[in-house]
């Protein structure tokens, strides 16, 4: 495309994590996220827990994140994000329950390139079943970096060890297809 900048030299490769995966090289900074991907990420997908997808840059692990369905609470959505008339007390969305990078990869876009390809794989699921929210329960440290790509703090949970948040893919779907439509008329 004419005037577009890559975030990347080399796209990453987004791919799902399988037996074949050799993950003893990944570090993050957070012992947690590592312990997760190295002893029950393939454990929990074999068991239809989560999904876990692999950030691969020249076949290197430079991230991961791990996906989950999930609801949230219809009184914790923004009145601007919210759906008229919906007469549930619950919508249901989709999570992303991890997500890391590998500690020498930090800073390089590596965890926003995860998050678009999150919410891409959210909304090919929401073509499939209807979900129209996409939710992560973030660290403190990282909710401006959730909030600089859409994703809104739900006031209730904001003073909780991991705060809900929440992003309304309905724009994003209305956009695309606003797209679409140009793209057609050319």
């Amino acid at each position: 495309m004419i005037g577009v900048v890559p975030i990347f030299r080399d796209e990453p490769e987004i791919v799902s994590l399988s037996e074949g995966h050799d993950l003893v090289s990944f570090k993050s900074t957070n012992a947690d996220l590592n312990d997760f991907l190295k002893n029950d990420s393939l454990r929990d997908q074999a068991n239809l827990i989560s999904r876990t997808y692999l950030c691969l840059s020249d076949g290197n692990i430079i991230g991961y994140f791990s996906m989950v369905a999930d609801t949230i609470e219809v009184q914790a959505i923004n009145e601007y994000d919210s759906v008229d008339g919906y007469p549930y007390r619950k919508y249901p969305s989709i999570k992303i329950a991890r997500l890391a990078v590998d500690k020498e990869y930090e800073r390089n876009g590596f965890g926003r390139f995860s998050v678009l390809a999150a919410i891409g794989i959210a909304m090919s699921v929401s073509e499939i079943i209807g979900c129209r929210y996409l939710t992560v329960d973030s660290k403190p440290e990282s909710i401006t970096f959730y909030e600089k790509l859409g994703f809104g703090v739900v006031e209730k949970y904001r003073s909780n060890d991991y705060p809900k948040m929440y992003l309304d893919m309905h724009p994003i779907f209305k956009m695309m297809e606003q797209s679409e439509t140009k793209d057609l008329d050319r």
